[in-house]
């Protein structure tokens, strides 16, 4: 059984800058694609989440990687609770909302137009789905939904808009798992039939939350690699999410994750592995290691790397 690693986005500005993952020649978003699509079998859309997705997009991305390619979506923000701008929605919304120009959050925009974005938001994947390239349907929630009943509710209310779909959820306040509370929170996410998602990240902040390496649904497990950055991890600024996931994991820590991703076969039928250490190439290099250690055929997917140096950079 294959174990399907990847990275998050294949569009980073640092990673294009770097000029270390792509080839000189692939110097258009279709290129880079289809290069990236020849090196791994999964990749993570993170653009979903910065404004509403479509449908022409999708089905570039369906024409352009080959049938057995996987795309997770990340959910739009506004649906997972994050503060969200107006001018990321669509111009008619835009225009519903009469010009609002403060930030907008889920439970203060209009009933009508919620409802509006699910719908658009559910059309744009239908390009990938009817191709059999949608894998998960990604919602990470912010530090501020807390383990309780809101924060339950609204966890269920998104899975529900999402009916037909296989969800992921990840949580980023520990609420959810302190040890009190982690059965309870697993045996959550089971009962809504969604994915829950391994996290490895900096520890022994109120937005971070311990790796629980269990599985709440029979087909899939998701791990996601934030990095170890703890001087980053809170940092505020126009860098803050390349900063915060800059993190180069070494082959050490590599080997140890890949003994428990290793185990995940026995749960599930379909693991997936994201890298969201996003700093140039480093996502790239590190999910290239992990194949190799989860004795992937690179034969297939990507160039062998030296085995005596498996993390290092690429120049």
């Amino acid at each position: 059984m294959a174990i399907k690693v990847g990275t998050a986005s294949w569009t980073d500005k640092t990673l294009i800058e770097c000029g270390r993952f792509y080839p000189k020649e692939a110097k258009t978003p279709e290129a880079r694609l289809r290069y990236y699509a020849s090196q791994f079998p999964l990749v993570e859309v993170d653009s979903s989440y910065y404004a509403m997705p479509s449908a022409v997009n999708a089905q570039l991305w369906a024409e352009r990687t080959p049938d057995d390619f996987t795309m997770n979506v990340k959910a739009f923000r506004l649906f997972t609770g994050h503060q969200t701008q107006p001018k990321v929605l669509h111009k008619d919304l835009q225009d519903a909302l009469g010009g609002q120009g403060a930030n907008l959050y889920y439970h203060s925009t209009p009933e009508e137009i919620r409802t509006e974005l699910w719908r658009r938001f559910i059309e744009a994947l239908e390009p990938l789905k009817r191709a059999g390239k949608l894998g998960l349907v990604h919602f990470q929630f912010p530090p501020w939904l807390l383990r309780n009943g809101e924060g339950h509710d609204h966890v269920r209310h998104c899975v529900e808009q999402m009916t037909g779909h296989t969800v992921s959820i990840e949580f980023r306040n520990r609420t959810w798992f302190d040890e009190p509370h982690r059965k309870g929170t697993l045996r959550f996410i089971q009962e809504l039939g969604a994915v829950h998602t391994i996290v490895d990240g900096p520890q022994g902040f109120s937005n971070s939350v311990p790796a629980v390496w269990e599985a709440t649904h029979p087909d899939y497990a998701l791990v996601r690699l934030h990095g170890r950055n703890a001087a980053t991890w809170n940092v505020k600024g126009a860098t803050a999410a390349s900063d915060r996931f800059n993190y180069d994991y070494s082959d050490s820590e590599l080997r140890d994750l890949a003994a428990e991703v290793g185990r995940l076969v026995h749960m599930v039928k379909d693991p997936h592995v994201i890298f969201n250490n996003n700093m140039e190439d480093q996502g790239q290099r590190n999910a290239r290691t992990m194949a190799m250690l989860l004795g992937m055929d690179s034969s297939q997917r990507f160039e062998a790397l030296d085995a005596g140096n498996l993390g290092a950079p690429g120049c």
